[in-house]
């Protein structure tokens, strides 16, 4: 269901008992609101049955899922794949599958998902596992040098530029759309995303934006409130305590909390992520900068969409970077060293810092993770705005009449599961390593994988239905805040989109280790930020200006 749909229902009298109780309850409500209802009115079919026993493996609430538990899921998905396969139709068949394993999850649950898999079809699976840091260079190391020894790949959309531009990848046969339910992705997942000149590879198993994670029982402390009010520093518009909405209120909330208690411990602020990470970390810093950078009138905030002319040393970016600065002094001692991991699971999880930004992994983390101490204090939005936004085409400063800008970092586009070309000859091959990533891809599965530990977030129209998550064992007011924070950052007229071109992830590494050394001290942030478009100006010109400029408009839409 809808965010807004719930919304109405509750507002119309329905109450969360109502909405759960089905058919004849609901059918009362649509008749005194007006509400339609479509095939929330119908009964109950096999597939919401399967849905609902699935959720509660473990059961929200019950400890972290174990190997077990992924089998137990995996095998009573497997419905889908017996339509399409016949017990034992790919014995013999040998293939290998490379992802990752940070925190424990990506390719340690698809084991689990696929041993049932295994067990039933006769194809067996080596795995090539790979820390978050490392993907990238391993990744490009196998393009560069022809080798590319794997079958099936768990990747992201950014680099279809450098694989399926490449030829490298399986188109999706038809039988697979079917199968996944490919139309029940949300609208900024579906094609051009997962294709490359207009053919259709990755089966998505995620989706991604940065949302804003924080902290409800710190910004509702009485005693913070009145030291706030007594505090006579730059408040930046925060007239009483509460949560930020711009990132000039996230800086001013940060170094207000320096040196303060809660609950008799050290509190503290927003949590940055200096340490590189593959390149991953950089979203980070882009999280802190789309608000400054992303101008409501121009789709491009990377690079100029014209001449490719990085963007990354202009006064938005350079303020963002200037920011991590100025904030790491009253972040926690040696977060010089914290990359994203750390700040997410090791920290806010853990208790540590009031204000991070993530992919939407920290929102079931908090109620199913057992490192959570903050399951029932969490609360969520998009990302801060700011109160002025950089126009690069004119290159002033502009405050807006509608008031703060938002842009939500869609960062990544979620991962998927891809089939490596090399399969197409051999027919046996090909349909076992399509159903391997059909089965992973499955409707039904990727409901469990957004709410339990995952990986993953929500990524299909169907994973918006509020009643499910609370029949799992979320509470309602927590779970209604955090869909509605994945999808407005998912439909924000001014989200800022991850351009799908070749050579995206060597950019943002380059940034990465730039940036280590401006954060500690060796280079002022424009120095840095100078360094950073030099190096981009140059892999643009080793990969090629003209085909890049093309690509990168494409990505826009423009």
């Amino acid at each position: 269901m809808r965010v807004g749909l719930y919304e109405k229902l509750v507002r119309a009298g329905a109450t969360r008992r109502d909405i759960l109780k089905g058919a004849a309850s609901m059918a009362a409500i649509a008749a005194a609101s007006g509400a339609g209802l479509g095939a929330l009115t119908r009964p109950a079919s096999a597939a919401s049955e399967l849905r609902a026993q699935i959720l509660q493996i473990p059961g929200v609430g019950k400890g972290q899922p174990t190997d077990a538990d992924f089998q137990k899921v995996g095998e009573l998905c497997l419905e889908a794949t017996k339509a399409n396969v016949k017990e034992g139709e790919f014995a013999g068949v040998e293939f290998t599958f490379m992802g990752l394993n940070n925190q424990n999850l990506h390719n340690v649950l698809f084991r689990g998902f696929l041993k049932p898999w295994e067990a039933y079809t006769g194809a067996k699976i080596s795995w090539i596992d790979l820390a978050q840091a490392d993907y990238n260079a391993r990744l490009q190391q196998s393009i560069a040098t022809g080798t590319v020894d794997f079958d099936i790949i768990e990747m992201g959309a950014p680099f279809e530029g450098d694989v399926c531009g490449k030829g490298l990848t399986s188109e999706m046969p038809d039988w697979v759309k079917e199968q996944i339910d490919i139309d029940d992705l949300v609208a900024y997942l579906k094609p051009p995303v997962g294709t490359w000149d207009g053919k259709q590879y990755r089966v998505t198993v995620d989706g991604d934006t940065h949302n804003f994670n924080y902290r409800t029982d710190v910004f509702a402390d009485s005693d913070l409130a009145a030291a706030w009010k007594a505090d006579s520093g730059d408040k930046s518009g925060l007239t009483e305590w509460g949560v930020p909405k711009t990132w000039q209120q996230v800086q001013a909330v940060t170094k207000f909390l320096k040196g303060k208690k809660f609950k008799g411990e050290d509190v503290y602020g927003y949590l940055d992520a200096p340490k590189p990470w593959g390149g991953f970390g950089f979203y980070f810093l882009g999280s802190r900068a789309s608000a400054y950078a992303k101008h409501p009138d121009d789709k491009a905030w990377l690079f100029d969409a014209d001449t490719m002319k990085p963007r990354v040393n202009n006064p938005a970016w350079v303020r963002a970077i200037q920011d991590v600065i100025d904030a790491l002094p009253s972040e926690p001692p040696d977060q010089i060293n914290a990359d994203p991991n750390t700040t997410g699971f090791q920290q806010f999880l853990a208790g540590t810092g009031s204000m991070i930004p993530w992919w939407g992994d920290i929102g079931s983390n908090v109620k199913t993770n057992d490192s959570s101490v903050i399951g029932d204090v969490t609360g969520f939005s998009i990302l801060p705005g700011s109160d002025d936004v950089y126009n690069s085409k004119t290159g002033q400063w502009e405050k807006l009449a509608s008031g703060p800008n938002h842009s939500p970092n869609c960062a990544y586009l979620g991962w998927g599961v891809y089939v490596m070309a090399r399969v197409d000859s051999d027919e046996k091959k090909k349909k076992a390593a399509w159903s391997a990533a059909a089965h992973l891809g499955g409707k039904d599965l990727s409901l469990w994988t957004a709410m339990y530990p995952s990986g993953f977030q929500p990524h299909r129209k169907s994973h918006f239905n509020i009643p499910e998550w609370v029949a799992a064992g979320y509470d309602e007011a927590f779970i209604t805040s955090y869909l509605k924070s994945e999808g407005d950052s998912y439909n924000h007229p001014n989200a800022a989109i991850e351009p799908r071109i070749p050579g995206i992830f060597q950019y943002y590494s380059a940034a990465e280790d730039i940036l280590a050394n401006t954060f500690a001290g060796k280079m002022k942030a424009q120095e840095g930020a100078d360094a950073i478009a030099a190096a981009w100006e140059k892999l643009t010109d080793q990969i090629g200006r003209e085909s890049q400029i093309k690509l990168y408009k494409a990505s826009l839409g423009m």
